[in-house]
């Protein structure tokens, strides 16, 4: 094989990345909780939440055993924490935390259904620098959030986590931060009229009732945002949906467009679970559990969306093409339409060659755009390689390499653990080849690499070849390139139809089935749908199909919908918008 140098992109070009991919790429701990790993040990996390504090991100989430923070929303560093007293004989202290601030101190609480644990408070969270702000928290619940209202300088505490209970919400006293008032019961699933919220896969499994957790609150001009995830953690379908009051407590009527964060199919899914922030530069974002669900339930990642409120009050987050590259917050945008860097996905379903295969670990797995999916060697040898042939030769302008667990050997977050070390080659003949991308040296933990390269590259050939893994064997979810294509994008989708069932008879509303005739040279095609049609704010991307049945109506509103279809080589025009009565 001959090498030559064509252009390394290292660790150095963080500071030049103006972009960063879902899931994101931090150094996921592994579950810690042994019976969770029976079908393998491996990373998991999930119930994020993010704060803008003090010019820097700080990143909470579950059975992490730390907290991350970032100056500028992609180079994310660990600090090693553990929230807990000594008695405390518990994995996940800090399971589905809340993180919030008043006035200059960062406050954290993690879930408990006893009334022990502390309320911790830091004036300097960069470092590892926590008191009690409560010894015992008496307002301790599961999926706690505390919210600060600014204007009126008083704090609530949101919380629950059933699929028979209500959320709750209470006030806390400004000065001891415990229970100030009775709690009220603020609001419940109504899965009845909210196919969304239907517990299953596809919204269709009758034998549970769904899940509501996760509560947050927002407020923006006047109006408080209490947001829940639902139906389960281990669905696609997993999303946010908001009711919207006048007051801290409500009353609260169900937001217009729901489920607002949203995000079934693709390569990422899941969007549930979560909360919304504000960035640098007052832009909203959207951070929430991404779903793998494959060695265990509670497999998940971490998915960070453009959000916002648009002009009538409505709370939305934009979750098209939401695990391509997308815009960091380096600038002011427009979160409807400014945040998706327009390079597209150059290898999907293209022919591969691997070094060697572990059973039935394939290696289409690799390039399926599956995060549950994925292709394993049959070692971590240095060596062992993947091959993806792009078809034709490409511009090439980011990578994202998604590591898999097979046959990993640790659990929770170790002290230390190596980086990945790999190099990326590029060619036009398969024969002859360049040095694209080069981490040889790296080492940091980096599950889910994304490199945007500092100057496109070109070819039709890119090769991952392995030099160390942390753990276990070298397997990919995804090796994922991202550019354009040479040639063009495709036409309108001809032909689609959303079927419903009509109001007057006997039908299941919740549900509306699409069909379309397929675009020839389309790889995928993402709907558009929301009640209104200048409010299409919900997006489903799907794979090789001309159908879709989508489970997420509300019973009793109308639904438009409309559609396009994409390739390595663009995006093509939206049909006209269609009404489901």
């Amino acid at each position: 094989m001959a090498i030559v140098l064509l252009m390394i992109t290292s660790e150095a070009s963080w500071a030049q990345q103006k972009t960063y991919c879902n899931p994101i790429n931090i150094d996921y701990g592994y579950c810690p909780i042994p019976n969770f790993v029976t079908q393998g040990k491996h990373r998991a996390t999930a119930d994020p939440v993010i704060t803008f504090f003090k010019g820097e991100y700080y990143l909470f989430s579950t059975n992490q055993w730390g907290y991350w923070h970032s100056k500028d929303m992609l180079d994310w560093k660990f600090i090693p924490r553990r929230f807990l007293r000594p008695e405390h004989k518990v994995y996940d202290e800090l399971c589905a935390p809340s993180v919030s601030f008043v006035n200059d101190t960062l406050i954290v609480v993690g879930s408990t259904q006893g009334k022990e644990f502390p309320i911790w408070m830091s004036t300097n969270p960069s470092v590892d620098d926590w008191k009690e702000l409560v010894h015992k928290s008496q307002a301790a619940a599961w999926d706690p959030y505390i919210f600060w209202d600014k204007e009126k300088d008083e704090v609530y505490e949101y919380y629950g986590s059933s699929n028979v209970y209500p959320l709750h919400g209470v006030k806390l006293n400004r000065k001891t931060f415990q229970p100030e008032g009775e709690v009220s019961d603020l609001i419940s699933l109504n899965d009845d009229e909210h196919g969304w919220e239907r517990f299953g896969e596809y919204n269709d499994n009758v034998f549970l009732q769904p899940f509501m957790e996760g509560a947050y609150m927002n407020k923006h001009n006047g109006k408080y945002y209490l947001q829940y995830g639902g139906p389960g953690t281990e669905f696609s379908g997993y999303g946010d949906g908001v009711y919207v009051g006048d007051g801290p407590l409500g009353p609260f009527e169900y937001q217009s467009f729901n489920p607002f964060s949203y995000k079934p199919g693709g390569f990422a899914r899941g969007a549930g679970h979560g909360g919304t922030y504000q960035d640098v530069n007052n832009d909203y974002w959207h951070v929430s559990t991404i779903a793998i669900c494959t060695k265990n339930n509670f497999e998940r990642r971490i998915g960070i969306w453009p959000a916002g409120f648009d002009k009538d009050g409505i709370l939305y987050s934009n979750t098209a093409y939401g695990d391509y590259p997308t815009f960091l917050p380096t600038e002011k945008k427009n979160h409807l339409s400014g945040s998706f860097s327009g390079w597209m996905l150059l290898n999907y379903n293209k022919p591969v060659q691997v070094s060697s295969t572990l059973g039935g670990f394939q290696p289409n797995l690799a390039v399926d755009e599956d995060l549950k999916t994925y292709w394993s060697a049959k070692s971590d040898k240095k060596g062992e390689y993947i091959i993806s042939d792009l078809g034709e030769k490409s511009t090439i302008n980011a990578i994202q390499i998604n590591y898999a667990d097979q046959d990993v050997d640790i659990m929770g977050k170790p002290e230390t653990t190596k980086g990945h070390q790999y190099i990326v080659y590029v060619s036009d003949d398969n024969k002859n080849w360049k040095v694209l991308v080069d981490k040889s040296k790296n080492t940091k933990d980096v599950p889910h690499d994304y490199i945007e390269l500092s100057t496109p590259g070109t070819g039709r050939y890119l090769k991952l070849e392995n030099l160390g893994m942390p753990t276990g064997k070298f397997a990919v979810s995804g090796f994922r390139v991202f550019g354009k294509g040479n040639g063009k994008a495709p036409g309108a989708v001809q032909n689609f139809v959303p079927l419903r069932a009509e109001a007057k008879k006997k039908g299941e509303r919740r549900s509306i089935w699409m069909k379309w005739q397929q675009e020839p040279s389309a790889d995928g095609y993402v709907i558009y749908f929301g009640k209104s049609p200048d409010k299409m704010y919900g997006s489903i991307m799907v794979y090789n199909k001309t159908e879709y049945y989508f489970s997420g109506a509300d019973r009793s509103e109308a639904y438009y919908f409309k559609i396009e279809a994409f390739n390595n080589n663009g995006i093509g025009p939206q049909t006209e918008v269609k009404l489901a009565p």
